[in-house]
């Protein structure tokens, strides 16, 4: 496969520029956002009637204190409890919050901390997100890692110390199609005992060939639950079609991934409420399919480039706890990831608390591992990243830095027979 390297051009075609104004000016230009396009899957369930049904009625601001300490004192905890550790009114009993999520997060996790990393292998996108550093109207360096290079990458990962690894592209069947995809988890099985993907969503039986390839689970971020504010976010490209996205996990499950991890993108939206809705999307999704190893990731929005057409509603650290902790109250046995977008001091506090896993020595870019962890400057082109890291430790200093805080970090504890 020939290597795809290349940098925009300073401008883009005029029919093209043309396009883009009328996507960001014209509401009727675009396509229905609920409508599934050619080749989507529609599956039957009932999974996202159930999540909006209670998003829409969500209230935050009628529970009060007594709801708060009702819910933290309940042994289950129930929706209701979960919408009241959500509200404001729970922010003056964070240190409640955090000391029951830290006691049900050692009943269940021990003082393990699990440790992954990404490997990003292209950055072409299709779709025009608004806040996405690889939206396909920006003016970035855009790469397709060879199937070599790929191998080389993961050698240097592997070489690292760790066995865990989460593949990633930008949305661009064209450019990164599922066999490619799937060729990418083939070489990952030879170096690494976990492989993950967040990728596009795919059908079921594409999400049943790269399981076959040797993915064991799939990230899917549905960015926000609120359809009416994604609809002005996502204004071309198949990740347009909201219900299509928020049904991926369980067709990744139909197609037999081990399992599914959930997310909204804090702060694009009313936060309260997409944390609720990522909640019951895993609640529900966990009841349906009860062997499925479910997981939950907190984003904040992070700068990008040209992020200057949105703004984004501020999701403060105080608040991102109150989010992780309900959470782990709520979801006792759901593992719970904080990225690199957060900063070192809070990723180190919050595995105390509630996270169980982090990642560590992440890029973002395309192609630069050789140069981010040996210090050697690589031979071929790199491809830009997708948006800036907070927390830029390498895989040995997070370990360190872990055991230090007198956790157990992990690289992986499956057994394959």
């Amino acid at each position: 496969m020939e290597n795809q390297f290349f940098v925009d051009s300073e401008y883009l075609s005029e029919k093209a520029l043309e396009r883009k104004h009328q996507l960001e000016s014209d509401p009727s230009s675009r396509t229905n956002h609920m409508e599934y396009m050619s080749g989507m899957e529609q599956i039957k369930s009932d999974v996202r009637e159930r999540v909006m049904a209670q998003v829409e009625a969500y209230d935050y601001d009628k529970y009060t204190a007594r709801d708060v300490r009702a819910a933290l004192e309940h042994e289950q905890c129930s929706i209701e409890d979960l919408k009241a550790l959500l509200s404001p009114a729970a922010e003056p009993f964070l240190e409640q919050m955090a000391q029951k999520a830290r006691t049900e997060t050692r009943k269940h996790f021990g003082n393990t901390v699990y440790l992954f990393t990404p490997l990003y292998i292209a950055n072409y996108c299709e779709n025009y997100c608004v806040y996405c550093g690889f939206n396909c109207y920006n003016h970035i360096n855009r790469m397709r890692l060879t199937p070599e290079q790929i191998e080389h990458e993961m050698q240097i990962i592997a070489d690292s110390g760790m066995e865990e690894i989460l593949i990633l592209t930008g949305e661009s069947r064209g450019m990164s199609d599922v066999k490619y995809i799937g060729e990418a988890c083939k070489l990952a099985r030879k170096y690494f005992r976990m492989v993950g993907l967040e990728i596009y969503p795919v059908n079921t039986d594409e999400y049943r060939y790269l399981h076959e390839c040797g993915a064991d689970y799939v990230t899917v971020f549905q960015e926000t639950y609120d359809p009416d504010k994604y609809e002005t976010l996502h204004l071309a490209g198949h990740k347009r079609v909201w219900p299509y996205r928020f049904e991926a996990q369980e067709r990744a499950l139909m197609g037999g991934m081990r399992g599914v991890a959930f997310s909204a993108l804090l702060g694009l939206s009313d936060f309260r409420k997409d944390a609720l809705a990522t909640a019951l999307h895993a609640y529900f999704l966990q009841r349906k399919y009860p062997q499925a190893e479910i997981s939950l990731s907190c984003p904040r929005l992070r700068p990008i480039v040209n992020n200057d057409k949105i703004n984004p509603l501020d999701v403060h650290e105080k608040q991102l706890c109150q989010i992780i902790c309900a959470y782990r109250i709520f979801l006792p046995f759901a593992g719970i990831t904080v990225s690199s977008r957060e900063s070192a001091e809070f990723r180190n506090g919050i595995v105390k608390i509630a996270a169980t896993k982090v990642s560590a020595g992440v890029s973002t870019g395309i192609g630069d591992h050789e140069s981010k962890y040996t210090g050697k400057e690589s031979d071929s082109a790199e491809g830009d990243e997708q948006f800036e890291i907070n927390d830029s430790r390498s895989f040995e200093t997070m370990y360190h830095d872990i055991q230090s805080e007198g956790l157990q970090p992990v690289l992986n504890d499956y057994l394959y027979v």
